[in-house]
């Protein structure tokens, strides 16, 4: 997390595990489940960065951990290619096993997402 909060996400990429799965609530274009790494790759990270300047900023604003739990409050920041500021409140549940992240349901403002994100381009 302390490298996602100065804009790098390569860590938290490759702390993933090759059937991690990102679960993101609500009914936005972006919701859904993103099973395996090359699938969150592929079809939620690239086309999320692509809207943005430079990758989001994700900074920690609290940490609670419960066995193989932990749950980050933390606050995004970016601008996007449009000039909007994208700045959204999060939760994320993350399981950890073995050292590597291996699920992460996300909660966030989606009102927001739906009002300064372009949709998330359909599967091909």
């Amino acid at each position: 997390m302390e490298a996602r909060s100065r804009r790098d996400p390569a860590p938290f990429i490759a702390a993933m595990a090759d059937d991690f799965v990102w679960r993101i609530i609500g009914s936005t274009t972006w919701s859904g489940a993103y099973v395996g790494k090359a699938d969150v790759c592929e079809r939620l990270l690239k086309p999320l960065y692509e809207q943005f300047i430079a990758p989001s900023s994700i900074t920690p604003t609290r940490i609670l951990a419960d066995g193989d739990h932990v749950v980050v409050e933390c606050r995004g920041d970016a601008e996007t290619i449009s000039g909007q500021r994208y700045a959204n409140t999060y939760c994320f549940v993350i399981r950890v096993e073995a050292g590597q992240l291996r699920e992460l349901t996300e909660y966030m403002d989606t009102a927001l997402v739906e009002r300064v994100l372009q949709p998330r381009p359909a599967r091909p």
